[in-house]
Formats: C-alpha cells, sequence, structure tokens
C-alpha cells in the first residue's frame, strides 16, 4: 500500500491518528529532524520504557544479519506499538541496513528522505530507500499485559565502510481507550560499530595433495585464505558422532556446489575437508561459515578424477615399505630413518584424488576395514618414465579419502630421483614429483 506523507489540520488530528493502530507513517522513531511518537499521542505519569537487545552486542559485521528484539515495559498500558529505524552515523539520510519482519506483529515503512511518498509491506524496493519498522494491527494487542516483544531481523550494510550505525527507537505504551490522550511515549537511542572484519575470505581451493586447481569428490581439498577459523587443529574421536565424519569444527563449515564437507583441519589461513560424494562436473561453488560470518563464493574445478601424492618435502612422493619404513633419501628428516627404493622393490604409494571406488564407500564415513574399496578401471604408474607394476590401487581402511598404491619398482631403474606420475581416467598427476631410487 502507498500513501502520500500529508499535512492535516490539528483539528482532523485525533480521528485520523488513532487510525495508526494499523501502523504509523514514516518518521516517528526519533531520528534528528524527524518527529516521535510523541507528535501524536500524549499522557504522563509514563514509568516504563523501550530497550532493544543486540545478539552481538552493540557491535555488527558487515552484511551478518541479527535478529532483534523490542520490549516495551509498562505496567498501566493495554496497548502497543513502536517505530525503529537505523541510520549511519555519518549521515541521518542514509540508511543504516534493511529489516525483515519475522511474524505478524511488525511490518516495514519505507521512503524517501524527502519523505514524497510510502509504502507498508514486508519489503521495501529501491525506490523507498529509507527503512522503518514498526507495528502492525494485530501486533498492538489489545488488552495484553506487558512487557510486550517485538522481534524481526536486521541485515547492516555489506561495506566494510559504513561505519558506526545509530538506531532510533521509539514506543507507545497506549490505554486503549480510542483516543490520543493518555499514553506513554518512550524513546532510546543506540550506537553500532564495526566490529574487526573478521568474516572469512577464501583465496584458493585446491587438491589437497598437489596444491593445484582441480578437485574430486570423496577427496581431500585444502581451502587458502583469511579469518577461516579462531582457532587451529585437526578432527579427533569426539568430533564423531555415531560414526559419521564431523562437517563442522570449532563452527567452521564448508560447503561444495551446496553439500556439506567434511572439516578435518582448521586454522585461521588453511582449512583441510573432504569433499562430499557428488556426481558433478565443471565448476562449482565453495562457501566457509564461521561463527563471524560466511565467505563470498569462489568457483572450483570439480573433476571425475584429479589424481595426486602426497609429497615430503614438496618434492618426493610419500611412500612405505610394507613394514611402513619411510622411501626417501636419506636423512631427509633428522631422526627419522629413512631410506631409498631399488629395483625389485614392492613400495606403496599414498595420495588422493583418484575417483570413485567399487564399492563406494558409505556416505560421511571412514573406509570400512572388512571390505576393500577397490580403483575400477586400470591406472598407470610410470616411475622414470618406466610403467611400473600395479600390485593393488584401494582405499586406505579407517581412513577417508587416502588412496594407497603399491608397485613394484621396474627393474633396471637407474639410481637417483626419478620421476614419478600416474594416469587415471585420461588425466595425468601433475610432474615434478620423485621417488627416489639407490
Amino acid at each position: 500500500m502507498k500513501k502520500p506523507v500529508l499535512f492535516v489540520s490539528a483539528a482532523l488530528l485525533p480521528i485520523l491518528l488513532y487510525g495508526y493502530a494499523e501502523g504509523p507513517d514514516a518518521g516517528v522513531s526519533g531520528v534528528p529532524g524527524e518527529t516521535t511518537c510523541s507528535a501524536c499521542h500524549s499522557g504522563g505519569g509514563a514509568t516504563g520504557n523501550v530497550a532493544v537487545a543486540f545478539p552481538g552486542g552493540l557491535t555488527y559485521i558487515p552484511g551478518v544479519k541479527q535478529h532483534l528484539i523490542v520490549t516495551i515495559t509498562d505496567a498501566a498500558a493495554k496497548r502497543w506499538g513502536f517505530q525503529l529505524t537505523a541510520r549511519l552515523a555519518s549521515s541521518t539520510k542514509s540508511a543504516g541496513g534493511t529489516f525483515t519482519p519475522s511474524d505478524g506483529n511488525s511490518q516495514l515503512v519505507c521512503t524517501q528522505a524527502a519523505f514524497q511518498t510510502e509504502a507498508f509491506g514486508n519489503a521495501c524496493t529501491s525506490a523507498y530507500p529509507l527503512q522503518y519498522i514498526e507495528h502492525t494491527l494485530s501486533g498492538t494487542r489489545p488488552n495484553v499485559k506487558g512487557p510486550v516483544t517485538f522481534a524481526f531481523d536486521w541485515t547492516p550494510p555489506a561495506s566494510l565502510t559504513s561505519g558506526s550505525i545509530n538506531f532510533y527507537v521509539a514506543a507507545n505504551g497506549a490505554n486503549n481507550d480510542g483516543n490520543t490522550g493518555g499514553d506513554h511515549i518512550y524513546t532510546n537511542h543506540y550506537t553500532l560499530t564495526q566490529a574487526a572484519n573478521n568474516v572469512p575470505s577464501v583465496t584458493s581451493v585446491v587438491n589437497g595433495a598437489s596444491f593445484r586447481t582441480g578437485i574430486t569428490s570423496g577427496s581431500w581439498v585444502t581451502i587458502n585464505g583469511t579469518n577461516l577459523s579462531s582457532t587451529t587443529r585437526n578432527w579427533n574421536d569426539s568430533d564423531f558422532v555415531n560414526g559419521a565424519m564431523p562437517t563442522q569444527l570449532d563452527n567452521v563449515s564448508v560447503t561444495i556446489n551446496g553439500q556439506a564437507a567434511y572439516v578435518a583441519y582448521v586454522s585461521p589461513k588453511q582449512l583441510n575437508v573432504l569433499a562430499p560424494p557428488d556426481a558433478a562436473l565443471g565448476t562449482v561453488a565453495v562457501v566457509v561459515t564461521t561463527s563471524n560470518g560466511t565467505s563470498q563464493p569462489v568457483n572450483a574445478l570439480y573433476q571425475s578424477a584429479t589424481p595426486a601424492f602426497f609429497l615430503w618435502n614438496s618434492r618426493y612422493a610419500v611412500a612405505t615399505r610394507p613394514d611402513y619404513s619411510d622411501v626417501a633419501p636419506p636423512n631427509l628428516f633428522p631422526g627419522t630413518l629413512s631410506t631409498p627404493a631399488a629395483a625389485g622393490d614392492i613400495i606403496t604409494l599414498w595420495g588422493t584424488g583418484f575417483g570413485p571406488t567399487n564399492p563406494i564407500v558409505p556416505k560421511g564415513q571412514l573406509v570400512p576395514s572388512d571390505t576393500l574399496y577397490t580403483l575400477p578401471g586400470s591406472i598407470t604408474i610410470l616411475l622414470g618414465n618406466v610403467p611400473a607394476q600395479v600390485i593393488s590401487a584401494v582405499l586406505t581402511p579407517g581412513e577417508a579419502g587416502v588412496y594407497q598404491i603399491a608397485i613394484q619398482v621396474p627393474a633396471g631403474t637407474p639410481s637417483g630421483d626419478q620421476p614419478l606420475v600416474a594416469q587415471i581416467a585420461g588425466v595425468t598427476s601433475p610432474t615434478g614429483v620423485y621417488v627416489n631410487i639407490q
């Protein structure tokens, strides 16, 4: 409903103003240069108040919604009304965010800085940039004893340069006699300052082993950015509920293509997550949510396979012997025994992104130990540019998204660092990965 802002004679005011039980015109919340409910209603002996509860305290995070509650207290009142608005502290003519009614007790009245026209409803268009939220007719709750509350949502501006925001609220504890006299008007004013910008921001989404573009359902993904978590830790046994991998650690969650990923490691600048089961291919959106807000979506490329080996020192493939001793150059890790491989040795390579297995791992579960989850397609491993015999290629029992591929080092493989690549489903793993041979 739209109606012009009218100026009327004092003789007509009592008739018109009682009609405001269904919600007053814009501009009566107490903004400097505007007015309050006391322009129409009057009455002495007021002993109550109006207060606004802000869940974030007197701070806000740009673009992060808050659920506000207005409470009117008046022991004598029998009917209730209010109007509230938010303005930038730098300009009383600039809106300080938007409001959304959450029940039938409140509504919006929208107007312009010059108050030419106004509109009532549950949303404001760009033609009406200033928003006030106020009671509806049903929200006045005749003959209900106080205190009463009005609840609704407020979304602050997303801009990081909005600065402080002022809230103005006026309330009416009315006597419900059908006139404008004998009512109690209360006002209040709050200033919210902008909190530190702790909203998560994602800079890259990459394969969890190669740290290169391209991710795969059911495999490890590394997310880099800022404000990704306020803590640093890996998941532990207590994070698993009824055997299900956690989709949240310390209030950090991630969605990939709209589906919840499994969160294994959180830190301020890096997250490690297991991509959820998804048949999608192509560009998908990745979003991080923390208690401070939600990141802007960042695109990642979903592929059927993105084979990659986990690395030691960013060069050597993580490899072990059947006794789980490390295959690497001697003294690669001080205090830890590691030895090179030799031609004919059986070694196991560890990686992620090799694609679906047969059978499919139960959704959200660590790999069960009572079944072998094998790669159904042919896989080629080239070591020193020579095909190696693949003995087995399976998901690791008791883990998630970690493939173990057992090979025999080809006869005649020369000593030194030999290049290693994997080929599966037409995709080749990144180059620059080596196995040390002696």
